[in-house]
């Protein structure tokens, strides 16, 4: 049994992993300039996973003596078990269900990265271009159907007690749509620095943030813009 290495063929194929590796790092960027928990490495590896996995399905068993087999059977896991990725980064927020869009982001690098590795280079680059298409420039026009917008509301909080709950309270209270997209800590006294996507009427927001700034232990709370 000897190893085969394929000449011109192997080339190939690393040029289609190299392809899965570029498009998928591009669908994360946009996921990870939107602080979400599934950004720039995660999709990288699910892009990358992928297409690895179709091109040892289509080649790899030949290349050591053995039969030819359908390479669909292996696609047809990687399509079953990038479930389990999608479904680890949503969750449920006061009634509020966050990361729809990441888990999808993840399923569609997956059919990416299987595009690349089948050989479809083409039908993978229309795939991450309409993908990106649908999340920056769709949600301006849901927007525009629904009348209001999400907007980015940042909180600077001391990390003490049970500050966040009682911020997520208060968002209830002004009757907004609000969704925790990031949580980090910072080098300031504030120590927290919470940032919130809220779907409301001018009115509502302006009520959201007065609610929020009332809460103990917030030191400032501000709109950063529209989100998209």
């Amino acid at each position: 049994m000897t190893l085969w290495l394929g000449g011109t063929q192997l080339v190939t194929q690393l040029l289609l992993l190299a392809l899965a590796f570029a498009l998928s790092a591009i669908i994360g960027v946009e996921r990870e300039r939107r602080l979400k928990s599934a950004g720039l490495r995660t999709h990288i590896l699910v892009g990358l996973g992928s297409a690895l996995f179709t091109l040892v399905s289509a080649y790899g068993f030949v290349s050591l003596g053995l039969p030819a087999t359908d390479p669909s059977r292996i696609a047809a896991q990687v399509v079953t078990g990038i479930g389990f990725v999608g479904a680890g980064v949503i969750f449920v927020n006061r009634g509020n269900v966050v990361g729809l869009t990441t888990a999808a982001s993840i399923w569609v690098t997956a059919a990416v990265g299987m595009a690349c590795g089948a050989g479809l280079p083409l039908l993978a680059v229309a795939g991450a271009a309409l993908h990106l298409i649908a999340v920056g420039t769709l949600p301006m026009a849901e927007r525009v159907l629904r009348g209001t917008s999400w907007n980015t509301v940042i909180v600077l909080a001391r990390p003490e007690g049970d500050t966040l709950a009682r911020v997520l309270d208060a968002c209830d209270s002004a009757g907004a749509r609000a969704r925790v997209d990031g949580l980090r800590h910072i080098a300031q006294p504030d120590g927290i620095e919470l940032r919130m996507g809220v779907r409301a009427s001018p009115a509502a927001t302006q009520r959201l943030i007065s609610a929020v700034a009332a809460v103990d232990g917030v030191s400032s709370v501000q709109v950063d813009r529209p989100l998209s």
